[in-house]
């Protein structure tokens, strides 16, 4: 018997973070922040969440801050906002 099964992606959510200054070039109201979830997966089929991947990026500068760069004011909001 064939047994298909790994890890693989979900789909990425981008929500805006409305409020929340850029620490690199201090412009207020243009980040944007994506989720993409990992699952185990068997015949394809997701079976279990092992994590989620969170990054924000500033739309103005484009700079991107992964969720151990988030500063105390993005943590509040994607927490009030994403984790729902």
């Amino acid at each position: 018997m064939i047994l298909f099964f790994g890890v693989r992606p979900g789909k990425t959510r981008t929500h805006n973070l409305e409020g929340v200054t850029c620490p690199y070039c201090n412009t207020k109201g243009q980040m944007s922040a994506s989720s993409t979830p990992s699952f185990v997966h068997l015949f394809w089929i997701p079976v279990y969440r092992l994590g989620t991947n969170l990054i924000a990026e500033c739309t103005h500068c484009k700079r991107g801050f992964y969720k151990e760069e988030f500063t105390p004011e993005m943590k509040q909001v994607v927490a009030e906002n994403i984790r729902k």
